[in-house]
């Protein structure tokens, strides 16, 4: 198994692991038991309250149940906001990272070449990292603060305890944070290489033809010139050497027989 296919089934298995973490957080929104509280009244009759960020609710022991929307938002505390802002952008950011990594993935071979597939890779993953942080902070955030309400003595209004829609968000931010790190921390090498990296780079060769232009021709034809003539003067000068050397030796013939 090459590093090719490890990185496809990891891309596979992160991407479930976020799809599934982006549901959980998405089934918070309509879950109605983010805080629920137990009062006995009498003997027989028990009643319930339980809320999430946009509603309050009651119930009683026979299983009749009565909800009310939150009727002003204005009229509500800076946490609620908060946390609302923070699950919608969760929700949000996590589409657009299932819809990124879905196109960048090996194994569907939609955004083209592997360098453009590691960085749209990349972007989803990032996008599911920030989205799973965003939950996260909210939902930690909303179950301090009744931890905190909980546990105050001072503390005089009915107190609440964490209902099962903070526990869901948890696992579902859990989830999303950690496929989101691992598809970046996989795909982070291979998306910010360069393209010089990417493609091998062919060696070139250790000579080349070299192509003789006009003016090294002349210059070699001068030079063929200036060599040829050099090789006449030469052989010239050679002549004319061995022709006085000839008069010399006849002339001391000669005298030397008219001295005899």
């Amino acid at each position: 198994m090459n590093y090719r296919t490890v990185v496809m089934y990891m891309e596979i298995g992160c991407f479930v692991i976020c799809v599934a973490g982006w549901i959980l957080v998405c089934s918070t929104m309509p879950t109605e038991i983010w805080t629920w509280s137990e009062v006995d009244s009498i003997v027989l009759t028990t009643s319930n309250y339980f809320s999430n960020l946009w509603k309050d609710c009651i119930s009683d022991s026979t299983g009749v149940s009565d909800c009310k929307g939150i009727p002003s938002m204005l009229a509500l505390n800076w946490d609620i906001h908060m946390c609302r802002a923070l699950i919608i952008i969760s929700i949000i950011l996590s589409f657009f990272g299932s819809i990124l990594v879905l196109v960048g993935m090996k194994c569907t071979k939609i955004g083209g070449s592997e360098l453009v597939n590691a960085k749209v890779s990349f972007a989803g993953g990032i996008n599911y990292f920030v989205s799973g942080m965003c939950s996260m902070v909210a939902f930690s955030f909303y179950g301090n603060k009744i931890r905190s309400e909980f546990q105050d003595p001072t503390f005089r209004a009915q107190r609440f305890e964490i209902g099962v829609g903070v526990f869901i968000g948890w696992g579902g931010s859990t989830l999303l944070v950690v496929g989101g790190l691992i598809i970046s921390i996989i795909l982070a090498k291979e998306s910010c290489q360069s393209r010089s990296e990417t493609y091998p780079v062919f060696p070139l060769p250790e000579a080349y033809t070299i192509v003789p232009t006009r003016k090294s021709m002349v210059s070699s034809a001068r030079s063929v010139v200036t060599e040829s003539r050099k090789s006449r003067i030469s052989s010239s000068s050679e002549s004319r050497a061995s022709s006085i050397s000839g008069i010399s030796s006849t002339t001391k013939t000669t005298a030397t027989n008219a001295y005899v």
